[in-house]
């Protein structure tokens, strides 16, 4: 699984211009266009919040676990509908934005969290996350089925029965790469070379095999419901995103940006890695994944058994 530390390489800084072209709450995962494309940004993410909600039943008073919670756009629609929310990431920078912001908010591993703490939630969803839940090294190990198992049980102790899930992530596409080909000196264009920036932007993450492998691994605690596949509304997501940048000249805007671009140079000059993420961006390697079918995306509805 992605550590702190490599959560904090990726999103950190990422987050920091995601949330200066967007605005307070802005979510850096797929919106639910839903085929409609003519929605803004702004309104497929708020759509995106109610499908999800409604998807888990959500009521007013009730609790929902974010497992994952990034910036706490979804903790905030919560809030917004009168409930409870509490968020877990492995970012600094996530935890203190959210709890500025009043949300409840917690640096913590889902992996390594006190059950009995946490307490009992009438939803819990996991938006983004899972798609680092776990590493090359455990892939190789064979571990990946027990991680997953791992965190289906965690959701369902917290669960009451009946309680639902909702887990979005990035998949494998046609077929699962092998991670032994994956070279940054690969012919430019080809898969190998586009996946190799990739892992060096999300460090610690491999996918999953396939949705067949999620519904598979949760079989044991919950009945899948529905899933819905998000790879055009993800890619629309991105070409919004990368449009959004224009924002940052804006003069509210402009002067943050610059100074946090200027704080990240000594880091580009020192970290190989990070000039390979800043590639990464450049070449629009996710959107080039997913245009080409090597990624696909997922959102998938459980109910505990």
């Amino acid at each position: 699984m992605a550590n702190q530390s490599e959560i904090e390489a990726v999103y950190d800084w990422v987050d920091h211009f995601h949330t200066l072209r967007l605005g307070a709450y802005a979510d850096f995962t797929c919106a639910y266009f839903n085929g409609d494309f003519s929605k803004t940004l702004d309104q497929a993410q708020k759509n995106k919040h109610a499908w999800i909600l409604k998807g888990v039943s959500f009521q007013a008073g009730q609790r929902i676990l974010d497992i994952g919670c990034g910036w706490g756009n979804m903790l905030q629609a919560v809030r917004l509908r009168d409930g409870m929310g509490l968020g877990l990431t492995l970012s600094s920078a996530q935890t203190q934005y959210g709890q500025a912001h009043g949300l409840d908010v917690r640096l913590q591993d889902w992996k390594t969290v006190d059950r009995n703490r946490l307490g009992k939630f009438d939803g819990v969803v996991s938006i983004g996350a899972f798609e680092h839940f776990c590493s090359i090294e455990e892939f190789e190990a064979g571990q990946q089925e027990k991680i997953y198992d791992d965190f289906f049980r965690l959701c369902a102790d917290v669960l009451p029965d009946g309680g639902r899930l909702y887990l979005q992530t990035m998949i494998w596409g046609h077929k699962v790469p092998d991670p032994k080909t994956l070279k940054p000196d690969a012919p430019e264009g080809s898969v190998e070379r586009s996946l190799a920036r990739m892992l060096k932007f999300y460090p610690g993450s491999w996918l999953p095999q396939g949705k067949h492998q999620i519904v598979d691994m949760a079989a044991k605690y919950f009945y899948f419901l529905e899933s819905s596949n998000g790879r055009l509304d993800y890619i629309e997501t991105l070409k919004r995103w990368d449009a959004s940048t224009r924002n940052l000249y804006h003069p509210k805007r402009f002067w943050r940006a610059l100074i946090g671009a200027f704080r990240l140079v000594p880091r580009y000059l020192s970290d190989p890695d990070f000039r390979v993420q800043i590639e990464s961006v450049k070449k629009k390697d996710q959107q080039v994944c997913f245009e080409r079918e090597i990624i696909t995306h997922e959102r998938l509805f459980f109910q505990k058994k």
